[in-house]
């Protein structure tokens, strides 16, 4: 009778147990797919298993979020900053220059229009140097910073204004030493006061090395060519400034070298490890480390600016002239301080970002960076572009000039020995920046046959 009831219950409870395995699988799978959607923070496609074959999300996905990512780019990159409002100036100088053919008008709206493309080229440039590092990033930033001057120089010396071309680039070391660095030690000393702004020492002491030994360079063929104890008249001091150019070269060439490859770790000073334990707790911080853009679209911003500064430096340097006649300015003080203000408005705003971060590496890699990179590449890069070209770019920037820089950097080396910063300093450097403005516009360039 027991085997009998038995026999007749076993279909029921397998019935029974088939049933709760279906509910278990099915719930299962609910689950399994609610957590994955839980943890992802993303809607997952519906998956069906209709006519025995499961249905995927829809290629197209990709092409529609296309439009939405240029959209996106041009607005974070162009409609983010308020000196962008000067990018149409540039078109309108192009348009002047066809129409009117007013030399101070044209200059000056190609000075406009130049300066919010130098500030996104910076801007492009930061947000590359986050997928680059600290040491990468500074360099990228010195060497776009430059772009805006290289630029110049070249149209120069095409149009055979060699003059124009030392002023200009002697004008973006004065101006990156004591204006752009100045404006960082100011600005990162009135955010930052609870605390002594700290860099490294080594790195500040290797720029100011590389500074005294390019003012070496210069100071030789002036010297040369005002005490009149050349061997051949007009030749020496140009085979000499053709020499040292090729010199120089080697030696920023071999301090890439020391900077990026064999002395990459002592460059990481103490004081950015501190400041990088200390802001580890910050949550507010942290929002500020993250890129806006790719690093594609960064390389792709960086083309477009490129390009465009280079349309406009030829209006700009075919405008020099006319507009110092026109408004009665010397061409030295146009050079020296007008062009080198424009083309360094991306070192001058990273600057300052990086010193109001309490990140004074970064600070003195892009404007102690950029007047080394100047002084060491630009000018002898310069010296070497004209030699091919056949035009006589040496390395004599006249006495007044090369006494100026010697001076200048003799101060920036004085300020930096320290290895602090503070508001104090900034003022100082921002002060003695006006102090050369002011010399540049009482100063009368000399001509060739005096």
């Amino acid at each position: 009778m027991d085997v009998k009831l038995r026999s007749e219950e076993m279909p029921s409870i397998v019935e029974q147990m088939g049933s709760l395995d279906d509910r278990s699988m099915s719930e299962l799978e609910e689950e399994s797919l609610f957590t994955l959607e839980a943890e992802s923070g993303k809607p997952k496609p519906v998956l069906g298993h209709e006519n025995g074959h499961i249905s995927r999300g829809s290629p197209s996905c990709g092409d529609k979020n296309l439009p939405n990512g240029v959209y996106k780019s041009i607005e974070t990159v162009v409609f983010s900053n308020k000196l962008n409002l000067l990018m149409p100036l540039g078109p309108l100088a192009i348009m002047v220059h066809k129409i009117t053919g007013h030399k101070g008008w044209v200059f000056f709206l190609s000075l406009l229009g130049i300066t919010p493309l130098a500030e996104r080229l910076g801007y492009a440039t930061e947000q590359l140097a986050f997928y680059t590092g600290a040491t990468v990033g500074g360099l990228l930033n010195a060497t776009f910073g430059n772009a805006t001057e290289l630029i110049i120089s070249i149209y120069a010396l095409k149009s055979g204004m060699t003059r124009v071309v030392q002023l200009s680039l002697l004008g973006s070391i004065l101006s990156n030493m004591l204006l752009v660095l100045g404006c960082a030690f100011f600005c990162g000393g009135l955010v930052i006061r609870n605390k002594e702004q700290r860099f490294d020492k080594a790195s500040a002491v290797v720029n100011s090395g590389l500074l005294l030994m390019a003012v070496m360079c210069l100071l030789f063929p002036a010297v040369l060519h005002y005490t009149h104890s050349e061997v051949r008249f007009g030749k020496s001091e140009l085979a000499l400034s053709r020499f040292s150019s090729c010199i120089m070269l080697v030696a920023y060439a071999a301090f890439l070298v020391f900077q990026l490859k064999g002395q990459q770790e002592p460059y990481f000073s103490i004081t950015e490890e501190e400041n990088q334990a200390t802001d580890a707790g910050d949550n507010d911080d942290d929002g500020d480390e993250e890129p806006e853009i790719s690093k594609w679209e960064s390389i792709i911003w960086l083309s477009i600016m490129t390009a465009w500064i280079s349309i406009l430096s030829e209006y700009l340097v075919d405008a020099i002239q006319g507009a110092s006649i026109a408004w009665n300015i010397p061409i030295s003080f146009i050079s020296v301080i007008l062009l080198p203000i424009v083309g360094n408005a991306a070192e001058h705003a990273s600057a300052i970002i990086f010193a109001m971060k309490d990140k004074l590496d970064i600070t003195l890699g892009v404007a102690i960076g950029s007047s080394t990179q100047i002084s060491m590449f630009g000018i002898p890069f310069c010296v070497v572009i004209g030699w091919i070209m056949g035009c006589t770019m040496d390395l004599n920037f006249q006495i007044f000039e090369t006494a100026t820089l010697f001076i200048a950097v003799i101060v920036v080396a004085f300020f930096l020995q320290e290895g602090t910063s503070n508001y104090f300093k900034g003022l100082m450097l921002i002060l003695c920046y006006l102090i050369v403005a002011a010399s540049f516009f009482l100063h009368e360039d000399p001509s060739p046959k005096d």
